[in-house]
C-alpha cells in the first residue's frame, strides 16, 4: 500500500512540475510585435489639431485653462520635446496629430438600481494620421484619475497629458529602432 501511494506522490509531484514548467514556458513566449507603420518613423514633419475639449460645468468649470487646454499644452510639450518640425497646415505635414479631452459622464447605480451619484470619466485621445490617405495609423487613450479639488483635478489632469507625450515618444522610438534593425 505504501509503494501505491508513493507513486501516485510521486506521479502528482511530476504532473505538477510539467504543468508548472509549461505554463512559466508558455509566459516566456511573446507574441510577435506588429509592425508600426513605416510613415510614424520617418516623420520630420507634424501638424497638431485641436479635437476639442469637453468641460461639463459650463458655470463654474471642472479645469483651468479653457477648451483648449489640451490642445496649447500638448502643442507645448511637443514643441518642447524637439524631435519634429510643427508646421501650420496640414498639406505640410507628415503626420497628423489629433488631440482631444473628454469628460464623460454616467449615474452610477450599485445592485438593485439604487443611484449613488454621477461619475466621471476623463480622458484624452489622440490619434495618429497619415495626411494624404487620412489613414489612422496609431491611437492612444488616457485615463485621467477623478478628483474632488480643482487643483488635484488640475495636476491629475496635467499627468495624463504628460503619459499621452510619453507614449507618443515612445512610439517613435519604437518605429525608429524598428526601421534600423535594431530592437527597441
Amino acid at each position: 500500500m505504501r509503494r501505491k501511494a508513493k507513486s501516485v506522490t510521486t506521479f502528482i509531484g511530476v504532473l505538477a512540475f510539467s504543468l508548472f514548467t509549461g505554463i512559466a514556458a508558455a509566459q516566456k513566449e511573446q507574441v510577435e510585435q506588429a509592425p508600426i507603420p513605416t510613415q510614424i518613423a520617418s516623420a520630420k514633419r507634424l501638424f497638431i489639431a485641436n479635437g476639442g475639449g469637453d468641460e461639463p460645468g459650463f458655470q463654474d468649470p471642472l479645469f483651468d485653462g479653457g477648451l483648449n487646454r489640451a490642445y496649447n499644452q500638448f502643442y507645448a510639450a511637443m514643441k518642447g520635446v524637439g524631435r519634429h518640425e510643427l508646421v501650420g497646415a496640414p498639406a505640410e505635414a507628415d503626420l497628423l496629430f489629433e488631440i482631444r479631452f473628454t469628460v464623460h459622464s454616467a449615474e452610477c447605480t450599485v445592485m438593485q438600481g439604487t443611484s449613488i451619484g454621477n461619475a466621471s470619466d476623463p480622458q484624452f485621445r489622440l490619434e495618429i494620421r497619415d495626411p494624404k490617405t487620412n489613414a489612422l495609423l496609431w491611437a492612444f487613450s488616457e485615463h485621467m484619475e477623478w478628483a474632488i479639488l480643482k487643483g488635484n483635478r488640475n495636476r491629475n489632469y496635467d499627468q495624463a497629458l504628460a503619459r499621452i507625450v510619453a507614449d507618443v515618444q515612445d512610439l517613435i522610438t519604437r518605429a525608429t529602432a524598428n526601421a534600423s534593425g535594431a530592437k527597441p
